[in-house]
């Protein structure tokens, strides 16, 4: 069984899956990524990854705000299933990898111009293992903890701004 979380997706309620594996990203913070990415790169019909994707939640927005599709990497076959329910549910192109995000990376490259990732606090995401993915002058969003440290930039990557919501920060860089 899924639970309802309070915020909207568009209008509509997104399901996340049961427990507390999955650490949605709050709507204020969400709200407040898409607005930076407004002045970070044009969305429009651009491709989408999301690591770590939990619900679907930011992969689905991007989607809802102009990206033609989204790729949605979780391990979780629970959450993944509820990810394609939420994308099947607001009729957004979706494409859900099951599969371990260091794995994936690990596997032959696409280019998107945009990844967002918001891996268990716990976990480090290697961001080296991301240029690959990314385009010249493509987007990278990271979500960590507050309280924990920041992530480690390599050399490629541009740290562009961090904000702040509660217990959670983004942390935007550009591909150089």
């Amino acid at each position: 069984m899924t639970r309802i979380i309070a915020g909207t997706h568009g209008g509509r309620r997104l399901q996340v899956p049961p427990g507390t594996g999955t650490r949605p990203t709050a709507d204020r913070a969400r709200e407040g990524m898409f607005s930076s990415l407004q002045s970070l790169l044009d969305l429009e019909g651009a491709q989408v990854l999301d690591l770590y994707a939990g619900s679907g939640a930011l992969g689905l927005e991007a989607v809802s705000r102009g990206a033609a599709s989204a790729t949605l990497v979780e391990d979780d076959p629970i959450a993944a299933q509820v990810i394609r329910a939420n994308a099947e549910a607001l009729g957004l192109a979706a494409t859900v990898v099951e599969a371990d995000v260091s794995a994936f990376l690990a596997g032959p490259p696409s280019a998107y111009p945009l990844i967002v990732a918001d891996p268990p606090y716990a976990v480090e995401l290697d961001l080296e293992a991301t240029l690959p993915w990314l385009v010249p002058d493509g987007v990278l969003v990271v979500e960590r903890a507050t309280r924990g440290p920041g992530p480690i930039v390599p050399e490629a990557l541009e740290e562009l701004r961090s904000r702040r919501y509660g217990e959670a920060t983004l942390w935007y860089f550009r591909r150089s």
